[in-house]
């Protein structure tokens, strides 16, 4: 088999290939013989048709069948023998497909760069520290507390953080409007869930009153027909109801599951809830600085087909989370490009990173992170023997245990700076990171 390489641009390669005629013939008898033995003729008993008759009625599609087989085989035997590593499936250009002579095509494809990782010590590092003070834990309990928040009906005028049970008519130039009309909406005052003015205007309200709110949209409202609008809201009020805090007992704490212990050993399991939360938070800004740094210090070409890839499985996500009837190749590509290409490229630098230092996967810091996850489930015994009999849950512990690595193998050549913060910046900073 002859073989000649041309780089064209960039990462692309277009390669010529040849192949003996003698091997693709060998290739046709062989699947000829094979027809022979199954094929049915009539006046011929099955396994009995002469050689010449399967040859004119079957070599044709036969040679077709051939060919396609031979140019995979012989891409990869090329690629292998070449040492190219091909990103994507080459686009085939036939030069020479006749019977009797050697076979002859073009396949051009992008190649993945070769990447010689370096620039960690020009990399920053910001590494939070902080803790879960008393105060981080009261507030928390308030935060649980007005999540599970009750409303009783009240006979007294609507105030700020009341829950109003209400139907509503808009109108703009005496017509009502689509999507400006409710009947039964609950909707708590100060939330800030409706336009300016609606919630505002309906203080003081009792149940049974109806009123006339005059309003204009925002400018920059998302329904352009509506965006800067005047319009008016005619408003009922069908029911009143204060908010009544949930009190920090028995009942309220089995809602999380936490049967025992009464309040100190709710808080105790709600301190460990925030550690993990802190300490995640902190891995994850820690970690995407270290990407970032990788990223900046090594500037690499990206197959474009690595990229498209990357685009279509982004779109398919996008699909499954939020649905709607939409298919994934309606999306626009250009939507996805610029994660997908970070992704990419960053996929890329971390195996880098991996091959460079020989890392695998740390089975203690496996089973570390194993039973850290299972320590936020009621029984973790089963929730750890559930990953170890699950090897695609498995793995993805051990690829993220690798990712850990790479990032500790960063840090000890990065600058790194601690800096001291409060929880809830940790937690916030971390938030930020990942929008």
């Amino acid at each position: 088999m002859q073989v000649s390489i041309e780089a064209t641009s960039g990462l692309e390669r277009r390669m010529t290939i040849g192949v003996p005629a003698e091997r693709i013939e060998k290739e046709v008898d062989k699947r000829l013989q094979q027809t022979a033995r199954r094929v049915k003729v009539p006046g011929f008993r099955p396994g009995k048709v002469p050689m010449n008759v399967v040859r004119q009625r079957y070599e044709d599609s036969a040679r077709q069948e051939v060919l396609g087989d031979v140019i995979q085989s012989s891409f990869y035997e090329a690629v292998v023998q070449e040492k190219l590593n091909p990103a994507g499936s080459p686009s085939v250009e036939p030069k020479v497909f006749e019977k009797g002579k050697d076979l002859e095509y073009i396949a051009t494809f992008e190649v993945f760069p070769e990447i010689d990782v370096a620039g960690f010590e020009s990399i920053e590092v910001e590494r939070l520290q902080a803790d879960v003070a008393d105060a981080d834990l009261d507030n928390m309990l308030e935060v649980l507390r007005k999540q599970n928040i009750s409303y009783t009906a009240v006979e007294r005028s609507a105030q700020t953080d009341d829950q109003l049970v209400i139907d509503f008519v808009g109108k703009k130039d005496g017509e009502a409007f689509a999507g400006g009309s409710a009947k039964g909406t609950q909707l708590v005052l100060g939330s800030g869930r409706m336009i300016p003015g609606f919630e505002d205007g309906l203080v003081g309200a009792k149940a049974g009153e109806e009123r006339v709110l005059n309003l204009t949209f925002p400018e920059d409202y998302q329904n352009k027909d509506l965006a800067g609008q005047a319009t008016e809201f005619t408003v009922t009020v069908n029911a009143v109801q204060e908010p009544t805090l949930p009190e920090l007992n028995e009942e309220f704490f089995s809602q999380f599951g936490i049967s025992e212990g009464g309040e100190a050993g709710f808080r105790e399991e709600v301190r460990k809830n925030m550690q993990r939360e802190l300490k995640q938070a902190i891995k994850t800004k820690v970690k995407s600085q270290v990407m970032d740094g990788l990223l900046a210090a090594n500037a690499i070409e990206v197959p474009k087909a690595a990229i498209e890839s990357e685009v279509n499985r982004l779109r398919q996500q996008a699909v499954q989370q939020f649905g709607g009837g939409l298919k994934a190749d309606q999306l626009p590509a250009e939507l996805f490009e610029e994660q997908a290409k970070r992704r990419v490229s960053l996929g890329l630098i971390v195996a880098e990173v991996v091959k460079k230092f020989d890392l695998k996967p740390n089975e203690e810091r496996v089973k570390a992170m194993i039973e850290e996850l299972a320590g936020a489930y009621q029984e973790p015994e089963q929730v750890v023997s559930w990953y170890y009999k699950n090897d695609q849950q498995l793995n993805e512990v051990r690829s993220v245990v690798l990712e850990e690595q790479v990032v500790d193998t960063v840090l000890e050549k990065a600058k790194v700076t601690d800096k001291q913060v409060s929880y809830e910046e940790a937690v916030k900073a971390a938030g930020a990171q990942q929008e």
